[in-house]
Order: C-alpha cells, then sequence, then structure tokens
C-alpha cells in the first residue's frame, strides 16, 4: 500500500496563504467567507459592461508567461488618442492577481474617469518567484509597450487608440516599490516613441527593518496587519536580505536620486497607514532631491482602503475618500 505523504506547513498568513515543506503554496481564502468575492478572478470582457471592455492576453504571442490585461474606456470613436496606465497590483510581493474582484473593481472605474486604457501585469508571485521577479516583468511589459509604439508589436485597443506619448504607472501597495524601481531603471534609457508622463505610487511598501513609530501606534485592519506585513516581505525579497534592502527601504538615497531623469511622482498616501511615517520620508526625500513630486493625502483611512468594496458602500467615509483618490489621480493625469 502506498503512502500519501504528509506535508508539513512551514509557513502561514492566516486567511491568505499556506506555504509548505514542498514548496507548494496554497493561497485559497480561508478568512471570512463574505470577504471571498474581492479575491475571485472577473472574467475578461470584451463587450462594454459599464463603460468597459477588458480583454486579456500574452505580451509574447509564442510564449505563455507573461499576461496583461487591458482595459479599454468606451468613448466616442474620434481621432483623439488615450492616455495609457501601467499598473502594477499589489499584495506583498506574495498575493493577489490582475483579475481579482478587487483590482477589477477599482481600475474599471479609474479607466472611465480618466479616460484610459488601462494595461494591468499578472505579476508572478513570490515565494516561488522572489524579488526582483516582479521587477522584471514590469519592465518587459514597459518594453512591450514600447514595442507597440514603434509599431514592432500591435495590439488592436493600444495601437489603435493608445497615446504612446502619455504613458503613466501606477502602483498599490508593494506595486508602489515595483513603480519605483522601474521608473529608476528606465531613468537612463531611451524609449522613444514612448514616454513616461508620471508614476502614481498608491500606499507604498516602504519600510525599514526598525519599526517606526506609525507602525507601532497605527491601527491594524482585517486586511492589513503587521504579521501579514512582514511575512510578506520576508518571502519576497531576495534571498538573504532584510527590509533594509533598496527595495523597501529607499529612504536614504537622496543623493542617488538627484541626478536621474525621473517622471513627475504622486504620491497617494492615506493618514492611519501603518507605513505613513516611512512614506512620507520617501516623499521629504523626493522634493530635497529635487524631483517633481506632489502627494495626495486621504484622512481618516488606512492602507488600501480603495480596494475594499464592502467598506465603500456602506461607509460615506471610504466612499469620499475613494472619490477624492480617484480624482486626485484624474488630475494629475490631466497635467501631465
Amino acid at each position: 500500500m502506498n503512502m500519501v505523504p504528509q506535508r508539513t506547513i512551514v509557513d502561514q498568513v492566516s486567511g491568505w496563504f499556506t506555504v509548505y515543506d514542498d514548496g507548494f503554496v496554497d493561497r485559497t481564502w480561508t478568512g471570512p467567507p463574505e470577504f471571498k468575492f474581492m479575491s475571485d478572478p472577473v472574467p475578461p470582457h470584451n463587450s462594454f459592461i459599464h463603460g468597459v471592455a477588458t480583454h486579456d492576453l500574452f505580451i509574447h504571442p509564442d510564449s505563455d508567461d507573461l499576461r496583461v490585461r487591458v482595459y479599454l474606456p468606451e468613448v466616442p470613436d474620434d481621432p483623439i488618442k488615450l492616455p495609457i496606465i501601467l499598473h502594477l497590483h499589489g499584495g506583498g510581493f506574495c498575493i493577489s492577481q490582475a483579475d481579482w474582484f478587487m483590482y477589477y473593481n477599482t481600475y474599471t472605474r479609474l479607466t472611465c474617469e480618466t479616460g484610459a486604457i488601462v494595461v494591468s501585469t499578472y505579476l508572478h508571485l513570490a515565494p516561488e518567484h522572489r524579488l526582483p521577479a516582479a521587477i522584471d516583468e514590469a519592465y518587459s511589459t514597459l518594453l512591450w509597450l514600447q514595442d507597440l509604439a514603434n509599431k514592432k508589436a500591435h495590439q488592436p485597443w493600444l495601437s489603435c487608440k493608445g497615446d504612446f506619448n502619455r504613458v503613466f504607472l501606477i502602483g498599490d501597495s508593494t506595486g508602489g516599490n515595483i513603480v519605483h524601481q522601474l521608473a529608476k531603471r528606465v531613468a537612463g534609457e531611451n524609449l522613444h516613441p514612448l514616454r513616461l508622463a508620471g508614476a502614481i505610487l498608491i500606499h507604498p511598501g516602504f519600510l525599514r527593518s526598525v519599526k517606526s513609530k506609525s507602525e507601532l501606534e497605527k491601527p491594524e485592519s482585517p486586511f492589513f496587519t503587521r504579521d501579514m506585513l512582514y511575512k510578506f516581505l520576508q518571502l519576497g525579497l531576495p534571498e538573504g536580505t532584510t527590509r533594509d534592502h533598496p527595495i523597501t527601504c529607499p529612504m536614504g538615497e537622496g543623493e542617488a536620486l538627484r541626478g536621474l531623469d525621473l517622471p513627475p511622482y504622486l504620491m497617494c498616501l492615506a493618514e492611519d497607514d501603518l507605513m505613513i511615517e516611512t512614506e512620507m520620508e520617501f516623499y521629504q526625500e523626493m522634493k530635497e532631491a529635487g524631483k517633481k513630486v506632489e502627494l495626495l493625502m486621504s484622512n481618516g483611512v488606512g492602507h488600501s482602503f480603495y480596494l475594499n468594496k464592502i467598506a465603500i458602500d456602506v461607509d460615506p467615509k471610504t466612499s469620499q475618500e475613494t472619490h477624492k483618490l480617484i480624482e486626485g489621480i484624474s488630475h494629475f493625469m490631466r497635467n501631465n
């Protein structure tokens, strides 16, 4: 009789995922069932629903390794080209995907309100794919957009309707870390005829090994706990490194930033975010380095509040701050 080997749990983040000794990672949602829908995948739809159509594709036809989801707003059929937003999702480098409902709900709304085409990369996840894997994939997606701009590749929605002179990077949570790393990486490169018009960092995961005052004192939420934050970063960062790695701790790079040709930045922060103190430190450092950087503060709310549809629907404060956030992003894009 063959005995089925028993797996042993070696790491776990309650509700989100379990890592076993054979390397298998189970990302089945085990938290409160009423919240499960926010991590459910939303199938793409080529027809317009609520003013947006979506399409999934592999960016290299001969490879099934890197996918993107494209959001197209329903706009008048005229010669005006639409700005392009390259979205890099969060999840502590370890969870979430571009087709999760919480991203679909948010980026459908952003697509409609900005009139932009959104391209959201399906990033591979840690610990199976530790950093810099996600940064490399973001870079590959940007180079694919450059190929479209150069007409070396073709994608009907983007090639026909996209304005490659107005490409914006946007990242949620640790996706904001990826945005900053990508902007630094291409600062010395010639992306012509593509132009980076701006970088939007929403609640980026900037922190150190030594905890800040806000990390110690700000309230946790069911979707964002200290244990979750530190465990994900431990499993996402390169082996043998700490939270002082430049990907998570860009504070202190002021001198290095001075010589970089970075696009305008919009820092979207939340007053009750555990990481607000170190995020603000990075913002101040960008200003001191002479970089063009704006601050958009959401008051009375915490990390990634705008992704929580339940809170948006039942809490007027969350709804109001979400509206202000999207309007602030739209304003930044109109002016860059």
